[in-house]
């Protein structure tokens, strides 16, 4: 089966979340496997209600911190609760379209108050790991004016709606997918389907929460023309192991029983806590789930957070 497709134009999709479930869902055999399911969860109304049993929080950002350009009310003030008992809370996000710095900017301006090294991204996570290729010449999926702060020294070109770049291009990022189209997908698939090279996504998340809906994100692209290529590109961030790697990089030597993963997507923030082997809570109040059932998508999905918790 393959991914949905969306019809509204490029940013804005119109998924329901059942849709963008069943979207997640229809690529799971290219996710992470998900642990054998726990007898139970707990269900908890904040992290406060579970904080004693954690000495490290990794939060997810849409969904817990924010949505779209909105904070989440009580989120600043609940880290602030935690950090005070000692705890240390990292950002452990998708957020791979913006630069770092402007992360750090945004979370500044909505009230929250993380050192620059205490945000772990997908696209840290990508550049982290190109290696020896760095030196191709890659066509890049992003968004003109973010800029291209943290990949100054790579060789780009940004993909638009001129043909030419993706036949001659070495290789492909898909960072943000803002200003994307149909047009620049059948451009991608064409070239591809001419000449298979690498594909690197930066954000897995087929959709992300916004204020008036979803929104169209670099995985849902990645995964349709995987479908209809047969090129499997290669993912960076959640659900797969390499950002939280990254993470536990940046915490040292620490107790992995002692850390929990927030967030609120069964299929990159739960199921990436199971590839890491540390526990998980599932947000239910905001982002994905915001006013759906749950319990009854994590019996379909099987894929089982350790907990449930109505807010951050």
């Amino acid at each position: 089966m393959g991914v949905c497709q969306s019809t509204r134009g490029n940013y804005l999709s119109r998924f329901t979340t059942q849709e963008a479930f069943d979207a997640y869902e229809a690529v799971r055999h290219r996710l992470p496997a998900a642990e054998p399911a726990v007898q139970s969860y707990q269900h908890a109304n904040t992290l406060m209600d579970i904080a004693e049993g954690f000495d490290v929080f990794l939060l997810d950002a849409f969904g817990v911190l924010n949505i779209g350009e909105t904070a989440i009310p009580g989120t600043a003030a609940r880290i602030d609760q935690l950090k005070a008992m000692g705890k240390r809370v990292l950002v452990v996000s998708n957020a791979a379209g913006h630069p770092h710095a402007a992360l750090v900017e945004k979370y500044a301006r909505l009230g929250y108050d993380f050192a620059p090294e205490d945000i772990i991204t997908s696209r840290a996570t990508l550049l982290a790991e190109l290696g020896g290729q760095r030196a191709l010449h890659w066509g890049l999926m992003a968004t003109p004016s973010t800029g291209l702060r943290d990949l100054e020294d790579l060789n780009l070109t940004y993909l638009d709606d001129d043909p030419e770049p993706y036949d001659s291009v070495e290789g492909f990022l898909m960072i943000g997918s803002a200003v994307w189209s149909e047009a620049r997908q059948a451009h991608l698939e064409a070239a591809l389907l001419k000449r298979p090279r690498p594909v690197l996504v930066g954000n897995p998340d087929i959709v992300a929460p916004r204020e008036h809906g979803f929104s169209n994100e670099p995985g849902l692209f990645a995964h349709r023309l995987a479908d209809r290529t047969g090129v499997v590109p290669e993912f960076f961030g959640k659900p797969f192991e390499n950002i939280f790697d990254l993470a536990f990089k940046r915490l040292g030597r620490v107790d992995k029983t002692r850390v929990l993963m927030v967030g609120d997507s069964l299929h990159t923030d739960i199921l990436g806590a199971h590839a890491a082997g540390i526990a998980s809570a599932l947000i239910s109040g905001y982002g994905f789930f915001a006013g759906h059932d749950v319990d009854d998508a994590i019996t379909q999905a099987q894929i089982m957070p350790d907990f449930v918790v109505n807010r951050p």
